[in-house]
């Protein structure tokens, strides 16, 4: 009886509590969330959706408190999501995505429409292999409409699971965020060092100590690049020098790489055209290992449209060989 009664309490406390949760929850709680988890930091949230970082920062905070949990680790180098942030993301997209589909349906159906074709992408791929593979594609598909997002590989997943995208170019993910999709392996991604071709790390015998003697632009601690740079860097018992800026920004990183003595930890396939064109020059040192994975990501089972099919088959035979 005793174990039957506490049951009955537990029971209606969970339910108290999704109702609660159920009543309390706005759309700003949403909005708020899932620009966190796409900009990585509280500041370039606040940016995108045009608030004061410390009413951002509340409305955060009441969602965690409704939730009952911690949906961020929050640090000097931004915000990243916990394990329950992670699953709490793949509903918060599909609810702001149905609602998104929920609008449009209020529009008058035109006729004739071209097809759109909705993409997410890690923003080292939109940089590097995306704009020659679009312009291939859209020689094949003229009439069609490319919405391209370029989004850190956690967001990327959950909008895909949510119906937000009908492809992807991404890494894989654990198992649990990889539920429902297909992974097709591309290639396998090395981190590079980069600089403009007048640097003078250049004119001499270049290691990475001498690298990590000048200003260097990295990506953030929790992505795949930063993981290899890590390891690159404790393997030959360096550090990375005070003068640092890390970001996911790969268009900022690059004018940095560009105009000044910013060395640039980056993924190879981002800087495939600018190493061609000779507009960056690569540092003759190399990370070890496999490197990262990218690849198409699809949801399992789910139908292609022609435009889809025509776009993959693009990126596959851009890799082929």
């Amino acid at each position: 009886m005793r174990l039957a009664s506490w049951l009955a309490c537990y029971l209606r406390w969970v339910m108290d509590k999704n109702y609660l949760f159920n009543q309390r929850i706005r759309l700003r709680h949403l909005h708020t969330f899932v620009a966190v988890a796409q900009q990585g930091t509280l500041g370039r949230a606040a940016e995108t959706l045009s608030l004061s970082q410390p009413a951002l920062s509340k409305t955060l905070n009441e969602l965690e408190e409704l939730a009952g949990a911690r949906l961020f680790d929050r640090g000097r180098l931004g915000a990243q999501l916990t394990t329950m942030g992670e699953q709490f993301l793949t509903h918060a997209v599909r609810i702001l995505d149905a609602l998104n589909h929920a609008g449009q349906s209020f529009s008058p159906a035109e006729i004739d429409q071209p097809a759109v074709l909705r993409v997410g992408v890690l923003t080292t791929v939109a940089l590097g292999m995306l704009p020659s593979i679009l312009d291939r594609f859209h020689q094949l598909q003229p009439q069609a409409i490319v919405q391209v997002a370029t989004l850190h590989n956690n967001v990327l997943i959950a909008g895909l699971r949510a119906g937000e995208f009908d492809v992807g170019i991404g890494r894989m993910a654990d198992p649990e965020m990889m539920t429902g999709l297909t992974y097709e392996l591309l290639f396998m991604e090395n981190l590079r060092l980069v600089v403009r071709p007048d640097h003078p790390l250049l004119s001499d015998n270049v290691t990475l100590s001498k690298a990590l003697s000048w200003p260097v632009v990295i990506s953030p601690e929790g992505t795949a690049p930063r993981r290899l740079a890590d390891e690159m860097i404790k393997e030959q018992g360096c550090r990375l020098p005070s003068t640092l800026v890390e970001t996911s920004a790969t268009s900022l990183a690059r004018q940095l790489a560009l105009r000044y003595n910013y060395v640039w930890f980056v993924p190879s396939g981002a800087i495939k055209e600018d190493l061609l064109h000779q507009s960056l020059a690569a540092l003759p040192i190399a990370s070890h290992g496999p490197g990262e994975s990218v690849g198409i990501i699809t949801c399992t089972g789910a139908p292609l449209s022609l435009s889809a099919e025509v776009l993959l088959a693009t990126v596959r035979k851009s890799h082929s060989g």
